[in-house]
């Protein structure tokens, strides 16, 4: 159900078991460089709410470190329950914990007022190029 999932967030295209199983094991690779937050609802089954973390190293900041939230998603049918501020409070808390000093995302107007309740604040602009 995580793909599933994740079509309400973005297009998420035609992806098969082995390719999710190579990239998971991809990601698995990076270690404390990535982590992946997911919540199931355990009467259903279902994958309800998700949220990706990655840690940047740079030179700036004294080599220091940049969160970079991802995919963050809630099933449609589960929002309104927190979740999703649990899985920003999961994955913030990794990233403070891994010794960055900012997280970063990128989001859409509508969803701006969810991030600050969670403690985020807007911050320059976000550009983009798609390939």
């Amino acid at each position: 159900g995580f793909l599933q999932l994740m079509q309400q967030l973005t297009v998420v295209g035609d992806v098969s078991r082995g390719m999710f199983d190579a990239k998971m094991q991809q990601l698995e690779k990076l270690g404390d460089y990535h982590r992946i937050v997911v919540i199931e609802d355990v009467k259903s089954g279902r994958v309800v709410a998700t949220g990706s973390i990655f840690i940047e190293h740079k030179f700036a900041r004294s080599c220091g470190k940049v969160g970079h939230l991802e995919d963050v998603v809630v099933d449609e049918r589960m929002r309104g329950c927190h979740l999703g501020q649990r899985v920003i409070e999961a994955l913030t808390s990794f990233a403070e914990d891994a010794g960055c000093y900012k997280v970063i995302l990128d989001c859409k107007p509508e969803n701006a007022a969810f991030y600050e309740k969670c403690g985020y604040s807007k911050k320059e602009i976000q550009m983009a190029k798609y390939f």
